[in-house]
């Protein structure tokens, strides 16, 4: 059963002047990699791929320096993938429990020029650095979508057929799902509904049957369609454009044409959206959902089918797209190839498969309302201990963050806990796990986490904030001992 509420009435102003107060920083410290899919842990450090051909299986970690700074971050390598999966364009997701999972991937080994669709899959646990196997519910998996459900449960879609599949992520065993797809899920992404939507369930517009629009019910686990489709074209040459889950309950979905629509999850209502000029469009291609409740997303010439080079990037503020600064190596991209990751301290940080990474650091800032409250937190912190829990709203955000599709998740709908000692100013992350639900938009219902302090946090008298998307709660004093 879906809320009523007021329509945000959506204008078809395009704002073609460059805003010049936004700006990209590189990292003081560039990747000796070439920087694919960045996955945001639990910890407040940044987990990336090294994309390169001929570097199978490596990772890497950027850790924030002691003010908290990324773009002065430090880089360490992390345990390779298993022998043998070295894949690219795959499902990905940060699990409850601290976990990282990856599976499938359309080539394997990366630099293999014909499209392989395995099957294979591993998890990362972060606390001993190591990987474990295991295979996808398939014989082939290949550049798939994926979502944390509200419950927690990480869901994967089939590349070839329309068919899911929901992991067991304590006995790496796979259910199948999904009855009433009414295509297959290749080239597809999923965006998380608001909790009280279609009980927090997965929305998508369908490629193979342009247009049409499905959800996920994660109660019944099987898809109805919302009788309603965008009232302009998203799709082209197979390909659609990333849809973001904004604040006020709309999603905007952009498409591989120049064309863009907003749906209302709440009245079930499609208004069209502004258009990309010059041609542009996001043939598969990167968003992210700023703190101040804009959209940057990365877009390039549409071509025919053959993704050509030139990427320009805007901000849709939920009724203009306006163009913003562009990072430098833009000229030389086509959509496709940008990731784009929600940091902690509202910051973007973008991957392109290259060692130049950038950090895009928005104007203007987060309204309260938006913000993760704290309910209650322990007063007196022991490290070395561990298990301590906070209790309040909001603390998954109000949307999964950044958004791609298919070929890269990269949600950061999670809690972290920043610990600030006030005598020295330094920044340190605990280590978040079993979140009580994974779910957005969950209003005034209290939630909860639990948080491990680092072994190398100072002592004495602290601030502790809940951040979630890059924005923090009002801070609470802790005693660390």
């Amino acid at each position: 059963m879906k809320s009523l509420r007021a329509l945000v009435p959506i204008a078809l102003l395009i704002l073609a002047t460059l805003a010049g107060a936004q700006t990209w920083t590189p990292l003081t410290h560039q990747p000796t990699f070439g920087a694919g899919t960045a996955l945001l842990l639990t910890d407040g450090t940044v987990m990336v791929q090294d994309s390169a051909s001929g570097s199978p299986n490596h990772w890497w970690r950027l850790k924030p320096d002691s003010s908290g700074s990324y773009v002065n971050g430090t880089w360490t390598q992390l345990a390779s993938l298993p022998s043998g999966y070295d894949p690219l364009y795959y499902a990905s997701a940060v699990l409850p429990d601290g976990r990282v999972v990856i599976v499938g991937g359309e080539f394997n080994p990366s630099g293999n020029p014909h499209a392989a669709e395995t099957n294979m899959a591993a998890i990362y646990d972060p606390q001993s650095n190591t990987w474990t196997s295991f295979s996808g519910p398939w014989s082939q998996v290949g550049d798939a979508q994926s979502a944390v459900l509200p419950d927690g449960t990480f869901m994967l879609g089939n590349c070839c057929n329309n068919q899911q599949a929901l992991l067991n992520a304590s006995t790496l065993t796979w259910t199948i799902v999904g009855l009433g797809k009414a295509d297959v899920n290749d080239e597809e992404g999923w965006t998380l509904l608001p909790a009280n939507v279609d009980d927090g369930g997965v929305f998508t517009v369908d490629v193979t049957n342009p247009n049409h629009v499905e959800i996920y019910d994660p109660v019944s686990q099987n898809w109805s369609t919302t009788g309603n489709t965008p009232p302009v074209g998203l799709v082209t040459c197979n390909e659609i454009g990333p849809a973001v889950l904004r604040p006020d309950g709309t999603i905007f979905a952009t498409g591989a044409t120049s064309n863009t629509a907003i749906y209302n999850t709440f009245t079930n209502h499609w208004t069209t959206g502004p258009s990309f000029p010059a041609g542009l469009g996001v043939t598969d291609g990167p968003a992210a959902l700023l703190p101040n409740g804009n959209v940057l997303v990365d877009a390039s010439p549409i071509g025919s089918c053959n993704f050509p080079i030139g990427s320009r990037f805007f901000e849709f503020n939920g009724t203009s797209l306006t163009e913003v600064a562009k990072p430098p190596r833009a000229t030389l991209d086509a959509s496709f190839q940008g990731r784009m990751l929600v940091l902690p301290t509202g910051q973007v940080l973008f991957t392109d498969g290259s060692n130049d990474v950038e950090v895009y650091t928005p104007t203007g800032t987060f309204n309260f309302v938006w913000q993760p409250t704290i309910n209650s937190a322990p007063s007196n912190i022991t490290i070395g201990a561990s298990w301590y829990q906070i209790l309040g709203t909001q603390l998954n955000g109000l949307s999964q963050g950044a958004m791609y599709g298919d070929d890269a998740q990269s949600a950061t709908n999670y809690p972290l806990v920043r610990i600030t000692n006030n005598a020295t100013g330094h920044v340190f992350y605990c280590f978040t796990h079993n979140h009580s639900t994974m779910a957005v938009q969950t209003g005034g219902v209290q939630v909860s986490t639990l948080f491990d302090p680092p072994l190398n946090m100072e002592r004495g008298l602290s601030t502790l904030v809940v951040v979630t998307n890059g924005i923090p709660s009002a801070p609470v004093t802790v005693n660390v001992f």
